[in-house]
């Protein structure tokens, strides 16, 4: 194995790894408690919907667009003084999150809003038919069936999430994509840019299928 990648220090991989899943695992969190209510609204308040306002829809929906097209290593420059401002540094896996959570909430919200869109306007008659509350309706009517599009919506977020956290190593946010930066880089050790890679690449793989596995736990079709 030394001989293979004789650059390659595992113990920094391994944490390196675990710097990686923690910017996933914290920022996913963050975008799922952001994202899911922001998706809720738009899609509430937008046309022919429950709660329908042009204008406050018009309004949101452009913030949401805007904040997506932001690229996202742009993004992690310009938020550097807000990142320090809340989690006092810029560095490491703390200074990556806030910048991967507004780079992927917006998106995550725009998924959500479509797999709502998705739910047979049937049920949600129904349901206000019955009295139901909007909380109510919300709560037990489309949430439970946008399920299987809001768990799509979480993997796909999950998976940009893995190459954002990879971007985030031009600043130092450490992770996979800092050692990658680095070393392979600008160092060019072609060797942990594979492992790097590689190790990428299963992360993302896992993901996917976990997230196959819920679509498919939950869909009613």
């Amino acid at each position: 194995m030394t001989s293979l990648f004789p650059n390659v220090d595992w113990l920094e991989i391994w944490q390196a790894t675990l710097d990686t899943l923690s910017m996933l695992g914290g920022s996913l969190l963050f975008t799922i408690v952001l994202g899911l209510p922001l998706g809720v609204l738009l899609f509430l308040t937008s046309p022919r919907q429950m709660f329908e306002q042009k204008a406050f829809y018009g309004f949101l929906s452009l913030l949401v667009n805007v904040l997506r097209s932001v690229p996202f290593v742009i993004l992690l420059i310009l938020m550097i003084p807000l990142t320090v401002m809340v989690t006092g540094t810029s560095l490491g896996v703390a200074g990556a999150i806030p910048p991967l959570v507004v780079g992927a909430t917006p998106f995550f919200a725009r998924l959500v809003e479509t797999a709502l869109r998705e739910v047979d306007r049937g049920i949600i008659e129904a349901t206000q038919a019955m009295g139901a509350t909007t909380r109510q309706i919300v709560i037990n009517a489309l949430l439970p069936e946008a399920l299987p599009g809001i768990f799509a919506a979480i993997t796909v977020t999950a998976i940009t999430l893995v190459s954002y956290t990879a971007m985030s190593g031009l600043i130092g946010g450490g992770g996979l994509g800092d050692l990658a930066v680095r070393y392979g880089y600008q160092r060019y050790q072609p060797d942990v840019m594979i492992v790097t890679v590689v190790l990428l690449l299963i992360l993302v793989q896992v993901l996917q299928t976990v997230g196959d596995k819920l679509v498919i736990h939950f869909s009613r079709k």
